[in-house]
């Protein structure tokens, strides 16, 4: 099970604001801020980490869960007016399985960040 990751970035600055914008709709808020680390999540508990840095290569593949699809699309509407690009618009993922709906977007290091519903359309 995953506890957390972190993520170094270019601009400290730019990516926390990015990250506050775009995880909004997931319920993630900044929880913690030490030095050059920023910590986002809920309940006081940091699930994604950032820290200025000058390399982020290679770049990373976030996914992150949402419980409907309508969190799916505000993901996706929040991360690109806070500045992220396309990188593939919401929609369902047959390839992956039936009931894969997500979108992603690429930060302003060029990671690509998912969000993701497994469950059916009909069961909302």
């Amino acid at each position: 099970m995953l506890d957390h990751i972190g993520l170094i970035v270019h601009d400290y600055d730019r990516s926390k604001a990015f990250y506050q914008a775009a995880l909004a709709p997931l319920g993630y808020e900044l929880v913690m801020e030490m030095g050059d680390w920023a910590g986002f999540g809920w309940g006081g508990k940091s699930q994604l980490l950032i820290r200025g840095g000058s390399s982020t290569s290679p770049a990373l593949r976030l996914a992150f869960s949402a419980e409907d699809r309508d969190t799916v699309l505000a993901f996706y509407d929040a991360a690109l007016e806070a500045g992220a690009r396309d990188s593939g618009a919401p929609g369902l993922r047959p390839e992956y399985h039936d009931n894969y709906f997500s979108a992603s977007v690429l930060d302003p290091d060029g990671h690509n960040v998912e969000v993701v519903c497994h469950i059916p359309e009909d069961a909302f």
